[in-house]
């Protein structure tokens, strides 16, 4: 993944938790996340804009650090 925003990202289908580390070092762990939604994330032209605009503005999520 190629992102200004993003440095990595996780995902445990199992659990639907999505885990996104930004290139600030700060590291989210978002619930209920479904496997269709981490889906289109990953296909997405730009994956800070899809972030911004779903994900961040959807889910509960937990600051981890």
């Amino acid at each position: 993944m190629v992102s200004s925003v993003i440095s990595s990202v996780g995902y445990d289908p199992s659990r639907s938790l999505l885990e996104i580390a930004l290139v600030n070092h700060a590291i989210y762990q978002y619930r209920g996340v479904s496997a269709d939604v981490f889906n289109e994330f990953m296909m997405a032209a730009s994956h800070g804009k899809y972030y911004n605009e779903v994900i961040k503005s959807t889910y509960e999520f937990d600051k981890i650090k």
